[in-house]
């Protein structure tokens, strides 16, 4: 009998296919905020007046802005957004773009409830990992200015209580977890996604199908995670096509973040990731991609190392997907699913390989040394201990 349990965050609502601005003045007057500051994607706001429509809509709780969050959220403009929202009193921070700024976000308000305001105070608030692979979190109260998302991407990292911020000294992506960071409320307005690159939209929406594979495949996965990873599959297979077909069809945006929040589920309830997510932890960090890129690049070479213990889930991806497995036993299904994938990913116009990031092959071996230092491998539906089993899949996905 299989034994588990769920774990439920603290996040309040999800706000969905509403003008971002009217959500976020709303939702400022729920916690009778006075002070709102904005962290915002540095190019929405030069390029746009997306930042300027919120900043207006609120009026006099506007306190101010920072549209410094570079990609994989370094800790120095963590710390250097948290002082200026210090310095601005604010009682409630906004988080307006993709995943980075997510990240970012959730460790200011780290920095702001501990008056942290250099890059070594976050060091005693990270996750640890030891040899053996078990998590040792820090007790430490909660942030309490809390932060509203409106994401951007599909990235889905506004719907967790972890953040991911760079060890720029180290180069190595670190996990800040805690309950209380999780966002109070997400907003989803397709409105506001049209000003991503296509690029960006295409290969997040390759990370969020990467939560839904792992997670449906996870040593941890159960009948509520299984349930949501197919169903976010069926959204973001579908809707990733009709944005690449028609960028302003706003309802096929939609079916993507909503795709992306599902596939989020085992995530946010606990579930393990594996290797595909190890290895674009590895190389996101170490040679400045973004994780939409290295999903793109490992996800389809994974399954193909899992199959053998996977290939019953891997076939039921490929059924969610639209295939036609009839007549196939599981392993050819598997199989189709994995080259689905693939298919899927060039079909979008994105990288299939590691030699497209410009990674050099001689490289490989130092990767894979390193992404034996992720929790993925020894959560991988087969366990990876050594640093052979990680070349196996970063040479076929070369």
């Amino acid at each position: 009998m299989p034994r588990g349990e769920i774990i439920f965050t603290g996040m309040d609502r999800v706000i969905f296919g509403q003008e971002a601005s009217s959500a976020i003045v709303a939702e400022a007057a729920r916690f009778d905020a006075k002070r709102v500051f904005l962290l915002v994607s540095g190019t929405l706001n030069r390029e746009t007046d997306a930042v300027d429509v919120i900043a207006e809509a609120l009026g006099t709780s506007f306190a101010g802005r920072c549209d410094h969050m570079p990609s994989h959220s370094p800790r120095e403009a963590v710390v250097a957004c948290a002082n200026a929202a210090r310095d601005a009193d604010c009682d409630l921070l906004v988080c307006f773009g993709g995943g980075s700024v997510t990240d970012g976000g959730k460790g200011v308000t780290i920095c702001l409830e501990h008056n942290i305001n250099d890059v070594s105070g976050l060091e005693p608030f990270r996750t640890v990992v030891d040899e053996n692979g078990d998590r040792h979190y820090p007790e430490y109260g909660a942030p309490t200015v809390r932060s509203i998302i409106v994401p951007t991407t599909l990235s889905g990292g506004e719907f967790n209580a972890r953040a991911g911020i760079t060890n720029t000294v180290e180069k190595l992506k670190q996990s800040y977890i805690h309950p209380g960071i999780i966002p109070i409320s997400v907003i989803l307005d397709p409105a506001v996604t049209v000003y991503t690159p296509e690029w960006l939209w295409l290969s997040t929406g390759i990370r969020a199908v990467d939560h839904a594979v792992e997670t449906y495949c996870s040593l941890d996965a159960n009948a509520y995670t299984d349930g949501a990873a197919l169903q976010a599959l069926r959204l973001l297979s579908k809707g990733l096509s009709k944005v690449k077909a028609n960028p302003s069809d706003l309802d096929a945006r939609l079916q993507c973040l909503m795709g992306a929040w599902i596939s989020m589920t085992g995530v946010v309830t606990g579930t393990r990731l594996g290797a595909s997510h190890a290895i674009g932890h590895i190389i996101g960090v170490h040679y400045s991609v973004g994780h939409g890129y290295t999903s793109c690049v490992t996800q389809p070479y994974v399954m193909e190392f899992n199959r053998s213990v996977s290939a019953f889930k891997q076939s039921m991806l490929a059924r969610s997907a639209g295939l036609d497995i009839r007549g196939l036993s599981d392993e050819e299904a598997a199989e189709a699913a994995a080259r689905a994938v693939d298919d899927f990913v060039i079909g979008m116009g994105m990288p299939h390989r590691i030699r497209e990031l410009e990674v050099p092959e001689e490289d490989l071996p130092r990767i894979a040394e390193l992404v034996l230092t992720d929790s993925g491998c020894r959560n991988n539906p087969i366990p990876i201990t050594s640093a052979e089993q990680v070349m196996e899949v970063l040479r076929k996905a070369f």
